[in-house]
């Protein structure tokens, strides 16, 4: 008989939890050696390969941003710069984890709740996900110090310390910097920058807590050093936002060169645009309508059309055209003066404005002639600015002139320009025939005249004898009195057109124009304005266009420090205000 038969079954429930206990408590046993011998083979034989996945999960490679180059003016002074910001980012797959830190982080930022958690779950592959940006950042620290799972990228915004001043020359970027509109998108490749790459460590807040190594360097964009002078960009701007307002137009621009060599000091638009309110922005205020939109310019290309007669031989100074009965036949249609202004030398048909002179003037030339002349001063083709959308302006060839084309050509009617196009004619006037290559960026030094690359299109002998003759313009007969300035000789032309549309001219609706040059005797200065559609207080060029350049030119020639020419005249008005 075996001994466990003898045993009662109780004592053979004992010896069996016995068993079972010792069974137990060896495998505990067991377990808790293989645990300890597993975690010294990690913490002796493994350490090193464990220490560097942990850090390779830490591990990560950051952008690390750079400065878009600044637009400055001719003197530094900053049209554009880059001010840092701060852009909010989370990691889907970990916010979405947290919904009440999402939806503190949604109400602080001002975004919708719901769009948020759906955006993000349409996007929980990616680790990064941009909530917001270009914030303010101490507002952005603030947030990220509150909130866990959220983060900070530190990023450039473009700001404009002009504003609308000088708008549609800068342009401006998009949220991504890139350049859209004038300056920052015609020179996008120069100004950009190229922003580097860095290694760090980041803990689980993503703040870095450890740089490791330098990828790629950072590389700030190039700045650019325009030719404005912003003490004249404003001048200007006040000026003509001025008499938009009083006579109620719909738009206007104006244009005031250095004849030197071409520099654009001033070059403002009305309607404007601050680029740092993008919201606000209409489409129909962005263009730069001195170099996009044309116009027919009126009287303020006769100069011109005399210029090409006597550079051909057809009249001198002394010679006299009868304009009499105040208007011509053409073709069975009227070109018209004002009044019956008689015989007038070609000094009288500009100070008197007269049409049916131009028109004859320009009929004693063939049309290739005029169109020769004409094509040599510019019109028709872009001023070399390189500026976004410019306008070359509509110059037919003259083999598609009919008669009266050939004589309204003379004073204006029939071609389209843009103010910059009519600016440069001037200039090359002022600049005794040459025909400058105009810029907006600022030059080193002032080039000779005789040194200058320019294009000799005019005979010298005839831009004097134009200066002279535009100076009776604005003298005490002639249709721009309004653009004297005291002490100073002016040249000038004014010119009133009406606008063209489909099949004709409006009735009342006119382009005022006045172009002038100061001083007259030693030419500085170039200015072209338009205004557009004046309803109130007059709209002739003389009445509506010359006052602007008289108070742009009386401050331009004092701030610039150009020396009066015409002292008898000044002391005589000093005399008589004593």
């Amino acid at each position: 008989m075996k001994k466990s038969d003898s045993l009662q079954p109780q004592e053979q429930q004992a010896v069996f939890l016995g068993t079972r206990h010792y069974l137990v408590l060896s495998v505990l046993i067991s377990l808790l050696v293989g645990l300890i011998g597993r975690a010294l083979y990690l913490q002796v034989v493994e350490q090193d390969f464990l220490a560097s996945q942990g850090v390779q999960r830490q591990i990560r490679t950051i952008e690390t941003p750079a400065y878009r180059g600044a637009i400055l003016d001719r003197f530094g002074t900053p049209l554009a710069i880059s001010t840092p910001v701060d852009s909010v980012w989370v990691d889907p797959s970990e916010i979405l984890e947290n919904l009440a830190a999402l939806k503190q982080v949604t109400a602080k930022l001002g975004l919708d709740y719901r769009d948020t958690v759906t955006m993000l779950k349409q996007r929980a592959s990616r680790e990064f996900v941009y909530l917001k940006r270009q914030l303010e950042p101490d507002f952005a620290r603030a947030l990220a110090a509150e909130i866990d799972g959220v983060y900070l990228q530190r990023e450039y915004q473009r700001y404009y310390p002009a504003g609308e001043v000088v708008s549609h020359l800068v342009g401006f970027t998009d949220i991504d910097d890139r350049g859209q509109e004038g300056l920052e998108l015609v020179y996008q490749d120069w100004l950009r920058a190229q922003p580097g790459e860095r290694r760090v460590i980041r803990n689980r807040r993503g703040e870095v807590v450890e740089e490791l190594a330098q990828v790629k360097a950072a590389i700030s964009g190039n700045d650019i050093y325009t030719s404005i002078d912003m003490r004249l960009q404003y001048i200007v701007y006040r000026s003509l936002a001025r008499a938009i307002k009083y006579h109620a137009a719909s738009a206007g621009s104006a244009v005031l060169l250095d004849v030197r060599n071409g520099e654009i000091l001033a070059i403002v638009n009305q309607p404007s645009y601050n680029p740092n309110r993008r919201t606000s922005m209409a489409a129909e205020q962005l263009r730069n309508r001195a170099l996009t939109d044309v116009f027919e310019p009126g009287s303020a290309i006769k100069p011109f059309t005399l210029a090409a007669a006597l550079d051909r031989g057809r009249f001198d100074r002394d010679s006299r055209i009868d304009t009499s009965p105040g208007y011509m036949m053409v073709s069975g249609h009227a070109v018209k003066d004002f009044r019956n202004f008689g015989v007038l030398d070609l000094a009288g048909i500009l100070r008197k404005s007269s049409n049916v002179g131009a028109s004859r003037v320009a009929m004693s030339m063939q049309p290739e002639e005029l169109w020769d002349s004409f094509s040599s001063y510019g019109f028709g083709e872009p001023t070399g600015v390189s500026f976004p959308a410019e306008s070359s302006g509509y110059f037919r060839h003259h083999s598609q002139w009919q008669p009266l084309d050939h004589a309204t050509m003379g004073f204006g009617y029939g071609m389209s320009l843009s103010i910059t196009q009519l600016a440069r004619g001037y200039a090359m006037i002022a600049n005794q025939g040459r025909l400058p290559e105009l810029s907006l960026l600022r030059k080193e030094s002032v080039v000779a005249r005789d040194n200058e690359i320019s294009r000799h299109v005019m005979k010298a002998s005839t831009a004097r004898q134009l200066l002279a003759m535009m100076t009776q313009v604005v003298g005490p007969k002639g249709t721009a009195q309004l653009a004297a300035v005291s002490g100073y000789q002016v040249a000038g032309k004014t010119g009133t057109a009406k606008k063209s549309i489909d099949g004709g001219y409006q009735k009342d609706d006119y382009v005022a124009v006045f172009a002038g040059i100061a001083p007259a005797s030693k030419p500085r200065l170039v200015m072209a304005i338009m205004i557009d559609e004046p309803t109130q207080n007059g709209y002739y060029g003389g009445v509506v266009a010359a006052p602007v350049f008289q108070e742009v030119m009386s401050n331009a020639l004092r701030i610039l420090d150009i020396p009066p020419d015409d002292l008898p005249t000044l002391a005589q008005r000093v005399g008589k205000g004593a």
